[in-house]
This record gives structure tokens, C-alpha cells and sequence, in this order.
């Protein structure tokens, strides 16, 4: 199956997403949640699966009451084959089909290399690369069955290009190891009608990982110094919806000639 040429289309109709069915996870807050919002005002109706049920449910009210789509928040472990499954599953039933996912859950904790144990390294790689991979997989079945093709859209990070700050070991490796696999899964889905693309953000100052940073004694003003030293040719730091509004271009049909590439969104801070 090839994707449409959609040159006659308009821009609005090519923004558009009204009629189609996303998954975005680890979309209580954060990324997760601006880019969930994007995709809603786009026209989607979503599943927001997030670990913190609570939240995950007050963050689908929430879009829906914004957007007037039909959002359903849950349970959502990316470590779990089993509930991710269940995810892609209610999806299809409750929403009635999956043309977009987005592969956002991660998490980043900051130890030494020497100090990291077995345990840490595995975790990590299980939530950003294994979590990725799973939430692919599932996608991918269920857009293939359907014969509608869709979009997959993970979201890496500039440690996917290079190495970040000491401490990071594990979230560096497991971002350029979903980066290789944005890439592979595009050739390999391609037949399917299904395109693959990366979206990678610098250091954006999110809920999650301020409470990453505290959890690892770093203080919140220095937090904020971080992120004004990252800051790139653009001239500030980023906000979550810098980086929701690539991923509404990657799962859109703006982006309907592009697979297998990861975007950059870091302000230019790896130029």
C-alpha cells in the first residue's frame, strides 16, 4: 500500500485529523499531554494511557471539554505487552479504529555510570526503548488489519544524536536505540501503508522531569539555569507545545512523503 499524493489537498485539509483515532502515551502531563492537545484540536479522538490512572482520566476531560472529541483516559504500564495491548484494543472498540500512536512514555533518571546497578539500566531501557517498540508493534497490527494504514510517531530526544550530561547512560543509550528503530520500523511498515517518524526535543522543563531533577537533589532554580544553557540559536528554552506542534506535522497529512526520519525540535542546540 503507497500513501495518497495529497497535493490537491488544502492546508486545513491537510492539518486535519477529524476522522481518525490516536493513542499518546505517558500523556497525563508533560509532552504527552500538549501533544495530545494538538492532536485533539487537529480533530482526533484519543486514548491518553498514562501510569497515574487519576490523572490520565482528568487529562481526557479536560481535552475533551476544550475540543469537543471524544478522549477516554486509562491504565497504561508501556512495560506491560498486556496493557498496552489492552490500550491499542480499546482503541479500536471504543473509539472505532487506530490511525495514529504516539510513543511517548520515558523516563530519565540521573546516576553515575558507577553507581548505576543492573536493575536501573533495564528499567530504563524497558520504558523508552522495549515501551516503544511494544507500542509499535501493537499499532502496527492493528492498522494492518484494518488496511488503513496509519503513523507512528516516536518521540526520541537529542540524547538520541549524542551524549547528553553525565548520569545519563542508560536514557542515552535507550534514545538511540529507539532513533535506529524509528528508522527500521519505517522500511519494514512501508508495504503496510504505515510511516515512522521521530520527533527529538532538547531539554524542555516539564512536571516530569522537574520531579526527575528533585528526585536527584538537583534544585529547581537549577533546573532553570540547565535550560537557559541549553538554550540554542532560537533564543529561549522550549515549551512542551514546541515540540506537540512537530508531532501534529509528523502524524498529519503535511508530512505525507516522509518516513524513517527523526526531527529535530531543540531551539538548534545540536546544529
Amino acid at each position: 500500500m503507497s500513501t495518497a499524493d495529497v497535493s490537491s489537498k488544502s492546508l486545513t485539509d491537510l492539518i486535519s485529523l477529524t476522522g481518525r483515532r490516536a493513542v499518546v502515551t505517558g500523556a497525563a502531563r508533560g509532552l504527552g499531554k500538549a501533544i495530545a492537545l494538538r492532536l485533539a484540536e487537529a480533530g482526533a479522538d484519543l486514548v491518553i494511557g498514562d501510569v497515574e490512572e487519576e490523572l490520565a482520566v482528568k487529562a481526557a476531560e479536560d481535552i475533551a471539554r476544550r475540543h469537543g472529541v471524544r478522549v477516554i483516559g486509562c491504565a497504561m504500564d508501556v512495560t506491560d505487552t498486556t496493557s498496552v495491548q489492552a490500550v491499542a484494543d480499546r482503541a479500536v472498540t471504543d473509539l472505532g479504529g487506530l490511525e495514529i500512536w504516539v510513543n511517548n512514555a520515558g523516563i530519565f533518571p540521573s546516576v553515575p555510570l558507577l553507581e548505576m546497578s543492573d536493575e536501573l539500566w533495564d528499567t530504563v531501557l524497558a520504558v523508552n526503548t522495549r515501551g516503544s517498540f511494544v507500542g509499535a508493534r501493537e499499532a502496527a497490527r492493528r492498522m494492518t488489519d484494518a488496511g488503513t494504514g496509519g503513523v507512528i510517531v516516536n518521540i526520541v530526544s537529542t540524547a538520541g544524536f549524542r551524549g547528553s550530561a553525565p548520569g545519563l547512560a542508560a536514557y542515552v543509550s535507550s534514545k538511540h536505540a529507539v532513533r535506529g528503530l524509528t528508522r527500521e520500523l519505517a522500511l519494514e511498515l512501508a508495504p503496510a501503508g504505515i510511516r515512522v517518524l521521530g520527533v527529538a526535543p532538547s531539554h524542555v522543563p516539564t512536571e516530569g522531569n522537574i520531579a526527575a531533577a528533585a528526585a536527584a537533589g538537583i534544585p529547581a532554580e537549577e533546573l532553570s539555569t540547565m535550560a537557559l544553557m541549553m538554550t540554542g540559536p532560537i533564543g529561549r528554552p522550549g515549551v512542551p507545545d514546541d515540540i506537540a506542534r512537530v508531532a501534529l506535522f509528523c502524524a498529519s497529512d503535511l508530512s505525507a512523503f516522509m518516513t524513517g526520519s527523526t526531527l529535530l525540535a531543540d531551539g538548534g542546540t545540536t546544529a
